[in-house]
């Protein structure tokens, strides 16, 4: 892990350090938990379609997948089904990832409302993305 990488892991970190209350499936957030999440986008062997691992905060983490986006890059519109480690199932979202320069925006909506933003970048491992809740919906 280089500087650069390590920087920009703490910077998306510190600026997203609020709090805020959740519930992701029959898994319900503490008002106590920082309103901070990172995924791992990978390309899968079927085109269009995203591995995800993620986690939120400090006590969340699974796997997802990401189906419906174009058969090249990760820039696109996508479904999305997130699972908890222990297998239960997340959240499902409309994933909007679009590419400005070398920046990733990405949005997170359920019934045409944003439920959850970030950035990311591409790395040699994927598309790194840092998110945090919206709750407003905007």
């Amino acid at each position: 892990m280089n500087k650069i990488t390590v920087f920009w892991g703490f910077a998306i970190w510190a600026s997203m350090m609020t709090f805020v209350g959740a519930t992701f499936a029959d898994h319900t957030v503490d008002d106590d938990i920082t309103n901070v999440g990172f995924v791992l986008y990978t390309k899968s062997h079927a085109p269009g379609t995203l591995n995800a691992r993620w986690l939120y905060s400090t006590q969340y983490r699974g796997a997802g997948i990401a189906t419906g986006g174009p058969a090249q890059g990760y820039a696109g519109q996508y479904h999305v089904r997130y699972y908890f480690e222990d297998g239960a199932v997340g959240d499902e979202y409309d994933l909007h990832i679009e590419k400005v320069g070398p920046i990733y925006h990405v949005d997170w909506l359920a019934d045409g409302q944003r439920k959850a933003t970030g950035v990311g970048m591409e790395t040699a491992e994927g598309l790194s993305v840092g998110w945090m809740h919206v709750s407003d919906g905007s």
